[in-house]
């Protein structure tokens, strides 16, 4: 009999360490895969669409009105920052 109970013992030590080894391991490597996606979404964020050509003056302002719409669209999805938003609204209207 003791040394079944030294068996059982000795399997549940083992057990219990493997598990609390493979959580261990787990958890780094979702703390890996998270950092690894912020920063591929970091880097995935596309650059603000570039002004359009300047055209005629009737012409001109409703193509800017039409940008600001677009900007602030892009703005409100998240695509552009505060400060993206207010640098291009600078230079169409600047």
């Amino acid at each position: 009999m003791p040394g079944l109970l030294r068996g059982v013992a000795r399997t549940a030590v083992v057990a219990g360490t493997a598990t609390a080894v493979s959580n261990r391991v787990s958890r780094r490597q979702a703390g890996r895969w998270a950092q690894q996606e912020e920063q591929q979404a970091a880097a995935a964020a596309p650059p603000p669409p570039p002004p359009a050509p300047a055209a005629a003056p009737a012409d001109d302002m409703t193509a800017k009105i039409d940008q600001l719409k677009q900007l602030s669209t892009l703005k409100e999805q998240g695509v552009l920052t505060e400060e993206e938003f207010a640098e291009q609204k600078r230079r169409l209207l600047g």
